[in-house]
């Protein structure tokens, strides 16, 4: 056993941090372990020190936990650093956005091509990305051998920006290849049986290889589009591995688009709202219309309350809410479980492309990709069969450029830069409207730093 000093910043996030000390709580090896609580948020931060020492309690977990406000007393003597703060939370986002719509930005300047999920800011997130070089330079000083496990987002542009401009040791996290699972459900395929591999950017992976008990699965794909595809709805916004969408991109790229890739193809799904509906389905049209906006908002409202519901009533069984037979799905404490006492496993990680893992794709990138973990460190798949030169072409490398574009624009501080992107924004009718637009984003109360940097 290995008792290891974990520190979760941003930890306010109750039901993702209930995950991962639900899964500390359940890997045996790495009983004795503790866990810093860090967050800005006072009462978000009791509630969840509260519920994670009664669950810890609950199973019999040999675990000690902390809460502080202050990042880096968070991470003295950590071993392992989970980022998954948000700065100024989803109210920021929202004020980003609104100003965005103000000149005629529907769902704000950083819904772009390849790049259209509502809550993944790029251009605007100065202060996000400030704050994950401000943690990883951090760690630096005060526990430079520890892991950085960045998940929050902007994932690709976050973890590249660190992986370039610090020392640390970064990896980043995403559950978007679980859209794995969803397909072979929806086929009424056996996973055990399935052999499969996703390739490409956060947010931006693609199935190269699916194989059903060693032979193609790409055709039970077209087969089920051709027998069952018309009867598709959704259960929510977010229910989107098997629509219209997806399948389209599917027929122009050769391959299946995975997790949140369906939601991030070109503006021919976005262009209004009974567009969205077309390829996302009635009623919402997607997670990224109005309607499935306002459907994510009351779900977050609606987890944080019970949150506090729960930390406030001692009579709730959290074992009830929270099975202890089950783990959360999270790769988070089964990475560290690998890395620590070699009980090797495959993940789907955020690291740079040294070797390179994807051709063509520059070495100082942060692809998506399979790898094993274990004791020795992380060992990236060979990609079989390639990702088709189409993805590489048409899909992987304009959304590169766009996050080349927007590291340049946050390291040199050069205002310009973030008008000429707009500039490439079909929304943009004007060198004036684009001006106007950043003016207005600049202005906003959050914003200050950005202001004074952006020149």
């Amino acid at each position: 056993m290995s008792g290891i000093k974990l520190s979760i910043i941003g930890a306010g996030s109750a039901i993702f941090s209930l995950r991962l000390v639900g899964d500390l709580c359940k890997t045996k090896g790495l009983s004795g372990s503790s866990v810093s609580l860090m967050d800005i948020d006072e009462k978000r931060l009791n509630s969840v020190h509260v519920l994670a020492a009664r669950y810890a309690a609950a199973l019999g977990a040999n675990l000690k936990f902390e809460k502080t406000t202050d990042m880096k007393r968070s991470i003295e003597g950590a071993d392992f650093v989970i980022n998954t703060a948000l700065v100024g939370s989803h109210e920021q986002l929202d004020a980003s956005r609104k100003a965005g719509e103000k000149h005629e930005y529907k769902r704000g300047i950083d819904s772009q091509e390849f790049n259209m999920v509502s809550d993944y800011h790029t251009l605007s997130n100065y202060n996000q990305l400030k704050y994950f070089l401000e943690v990883a330079h951090s760690m630096e000083e005060i526990c430079p051998n520890a892991w950085l496990l960045q998940s929050a987002n902007p994932v690709f542009e976050g973890t590249t920006l660190i992986s370039r401009y610090s020392d640390i040791k970064v990896v980043g996290f995403c559950h978007g290849h679980y859209g794995v699972d969803v397909l072979a459900k929806s086929l009424g395929l056996d996973m055990r049986e399935v052999n499969w591999q996703v390739a490409g950017f956060n947010h931006n992976i693609w199935l190269t290889r699916f194989l059903y008990k060693g032979k193609d699965a790409y055709p039970l794909i077209d087969q089920w589009i051709e027998e069952e595809a018309r009867k598709w709805k959704p259960k929510d916004p977010f229910d989107d591995q098997m629509s219209p969408a997806a399948i389209d991109m599917y027929k122009f790229y050769g391959r299946m688009p995975i997790g949140d890739s369906v939601r991030n193809g070109s503006w021919k799904y976005y262009y209004n709202p009974e567009t969205k509906k077309k390829w996302y389905g009635e009623p919402w049209g997607g997670a990224d219309s109005d309607l499935g906006l306002a459907w994510y908002q009351n779900y977050l409202k609606a987890s944080t309350d019970k949150s506090f519901k729960l930390a406030l009533d001692k009579s709730v069984n959290l074992l009830r809410e929270f099975p202890p037979e089950v783990k959360s799905g999270e790769q988070h404490i089964p990475f560290i479980d690998a890395l620590i006492n070699g009980n090797q496993g495959r993940f789907v990680l955020n690291i740079p492309n040294k070797g390179p893992i994807i051709p063509g794709i520059p070495e100082d990138v942060v692809v998506e990709v399979p790898v094993m973990v274990n004791k020795k460190g992380i060992r990236p798949e060979e990609i079989n069969p390639p990702i088709p030169k189409r993805i590489t072409n048409m899909y992987l490398a304009p959304r590169m450029l766009r996050m080349e574009w927007v590291l340049e624009a946050f390291v040199s501080g050069n205002k310009r830069i973030l008008q000429e992107i707009l500039i490439r924004d079909p929304r943009t009718k004007s060198f004036e409207q684009a001006e106007a637009v950043i003016d207005e984003l600049l202005a906003l109360p959050f914003n200050k730093e950005m202001k004074k940097h952006y020149k």
